[in-house]
């Protein structure tokens, strides 16, 4: 039996709580995954886990020896790093999701200065707006708009997104210029709505202006939960929806969006990235921490609260 094998599958079946998902995360067979804590269990002479035809669970001695697994293997890692000069060049494989706009508009097109600077990272990107099992997908870290609902999740804030209501002129021409948000409740007028993931469900956008605090929902004839669709259904003219600047920005210049209400101001989305708790931060992950918060004081600075 290789103990450090063994202390990884231990491992990650713990955080996964499956040994079916921490083969898969692993990249080895369940039984292969199964035989290393078997093995682990038999060279301890203590049970790890408890397994049921439904789940796992860590017992009490699993859990204190899971605590020090994790540190033996963070141990490892940083002298793998130490000794290969990773250190001052980290390498290796970074597993990231990120939603589609923002990888489009602002990751993707920064990438060639990322890989400039650490030519050894391998990016393996996620892109898209639905909800990441961060532990159970082996994924080492998301980037993702909105307040974060699961606790559980280490969590850095990197940055803050102003947003805009807009239009098509194409809208507009059928529809009316709304003058006032709530104009926005009336029948005659259709907003392009946003699903969130995590909930499945829209949520009405808060407005100020001189005092006055309204939340609209608007009446949606299309909800989607993906960034791109949105902001497609907005340029085809499906209705009014609400934008991050940066999405907006070249549209309006290009007149295929029209600005709306400029004189409210909106409650700005905050911007995330989650990874893992209780998983050690390699070179790797830390140096693409770093870039994000970069990254967003250019596109996203994060705003004064009131």
């Amino acid at each position: 039996m290789d103990r450090f094998d063994a202390m990884q599958a231990f491992a990650r079946v713990v955080e996964t709580g499956s040994f079916t998902k921490a083969a898969e995360t692993l990249h080895m067979s369940k039984t292969s995954v199964t035989q290393l804590v078997q093995q682990l269990e038999a060279r301890l002479r203590v049970r790890l886990l408890n397994r049921t035809t439904r789940k796992v669970n860590v017992t009490a001695e699993g859990a204190a020896y899971y605590e020090r697994v994790l540190r033996v293997l963070a141990d490892v890692d940083d002298a793998e790093t130490s000794l290969s000069g990773a250190s001052t060049s980290p390498r290796g494989r970074l597993r990231v999701d990120v939603p589609s706009p923002l990888a489009t508009l602002i990751l993707v097109p920064a990438l060639p200065a990322f890989h400039a600077r650490y030519p050894d990272i391998q990016l393996d990107l996620g892109v898209s707006d639905r909800r990441v099992d961060i532990i159970g997908e082996n994924v080492d870290c998301v980037v993702r708009g909105g307040e974060l609902t699961d606790q559980s999740l280490m969590a850095r804030h990197v940055g803050d997104l102003q947003l805009g209501v807009y239009a098509a002129p194409s809208y507009l021409k059928r529809a009316g210029t709304p003058l006032h948000p709530k104009e926005l409740e009336d029948t005659h007028h259709r907003t392009v709505g946003f699903h969130w993931a995590r909930s499945g469900k829209a949520f009405p956008y808060a407005m100020h202006r001189d005092g006055e605090a309204i939340k609209v929902h608007g009446r949606y004839v299309v909800a989607v939960d993906d960034g791109n669709a949105l902001l497609a259904a907005g340029l085809a003219g499906v209705g009014v929806l609400w934008l991050p600047h940066y999405m907006a920005r070249a549209h309006v210049i290009r007149g295929d969006l029209v600005p709306l209400f400029k004189s409210w101001r909106l409650d700005v989305m905050p911007l995330y990235l989650a990874f893992p708790p209780n998983r050690h931060v390699s070179a790797k992950l830390r140096v693409f921490i770093d870039w994000i918060v970069e990254l967003m004081a250019q596109h996203a600075p994060l705003a004064e609260r009131r």
